[in-house]
């Protein structure tokens, strides 16, 4: 450049950066749902992988049709009540075969009133198909009851299903004034046992005898007697295999309760009454209940009476008091 000539300026034009910015805020907004998100997601998996089947099977049946009342676990019912892939108002099992599944889901819906009459129910039923069992067998040409079916009634009565044995001329039960069973009534009482087994009801045994008396100031007597045979057919079933925890009582009536009325000293008074008692009636009787020995005085050692209470000594000022109450009532 020529010395002198005019010097244009140079200029430099330098762009200041800013770096990235922080382009608003928006995006913090974002990843906070996305982890918000993501965390409920895990929770949720982990929720689901500690549960069981029928648990996962009513949270997805609540999911497909919310307005059906499922079972959806703690706060509902019990989730082995009912299935869980069907409403509450369907009860049955998936498999039509498993009628015990079935009626333990409609029982535990019940009241227990209702629940109360449906076991009545089923007893009532149980009873009577014994009593088709024991007729059936009665009837039999084969059987040990084919001689003496006339001999046997079996009717029901508020306690239950009764089977009666009873005497007839030229063939009692047992010897003359005797508590000694007759051969064929031991076979009888023996064929019975494992017939009345077949429930789980209790049975009653009651002696019955005719009016016949014994002779004036003799000390055995028909009650003796009509508690002796009850107690012999009482063996006998247990020979024949009856379980004895299932006799709930043995008793005899002596000639309290003829079966004929009108004629007291007729044979057929003389007989043997075996009742398969009525659930309610065996617990009334009963039923094995009894009460805390804690409630019961030691026996161990000799009783003595409450020993009285030593006199309370009062003050001067105390016995002022109660004086001055008095005067004044």
């Amino acid at each position: 450049m020529e010395k002198g000539a005019s010097q244009q300026p140079i200029i430099i034009k330098k762009k200041k950066g800013h770096g990235h910015g922080h382009h608003g805020g928006s995006w913090k907004v974002a990843l906070a749902d996305f982890m918000t998100a993501l965390m409920a997601f895990f929770l949720l998996m982990w929720l689901l992988g500690s549960t069981s089947t029928e648990e996962q099977k009513a949270i997805a049946a609540h999911f497909q049709d919310p307005g059906s009342k499922y079972v959806v676990g703690e706060g509902g019912a019990d989730l082995g009540l009912i299935t869980q892939d069907k409403p509450l108002e369907q009860t049955e099992s998936d498999d039509p075969n498993d009628e015990t599944a079935n009626d333990e889901a409609a029982t535990k819906e019940m009241t227990e009133d209702q629940l109360q009459k449906e076991l009545e129910r089923i007893e009532a039923e149980q009873l009577e198909e014994l009593k088709k069992q024991l007729e059936a067998e009665i009837n039999a040409l084969d059987s040990v009851f084919e001689q003496i079916k006339d001999q046997i009634l079996i009717d029901f009565t508020a306690l239950g299903l009764r089977i009666q044995i009873v005497d007839k001329d030229q063939r009692p039960m047992f010897d003359v004034g005797s508590a000694n069973l007759q051969q064929w009534s031991s076979d009888v009482l023996h064929a019975l046992a494992p017939i009345l087994d077949k429930v789980q009801n209790k049975i009653s045994v009651t002696g019955h005898t005719d009016a016949t008396p014994y002779g004036a100031g003799a000390t055995y007597t028909n009650w003796e007697l009509s508690a002796d045979r009850a107690n012999s057919a009482r063996r006998a079933l247990l020979d024949g295999s009856y379980p004895e925890a299932k006799v709930a009582t043995v008793q005899g009536m002596g000639s309290a309760a003829p079966l004929v009325v009108d004629k007291p000293s007729e044979p057929i008074n003389r007989r043997i009454a075996i009742i398969v008692l009525k659930k309610a009636v065996a617990d009334a009787l009963g039923g094995g209940v009894g009460i805390d020995s804690s409630q019961l005085i030691n026996t161990n050692s000799t009783f003595a009476p409450p020993k009285p209470e030593a006199p309370k000594i009062l003050s001067p000022r105390e016995v002022d008091d109660a004086i001055d109450a008095a005067t004044a009532q």
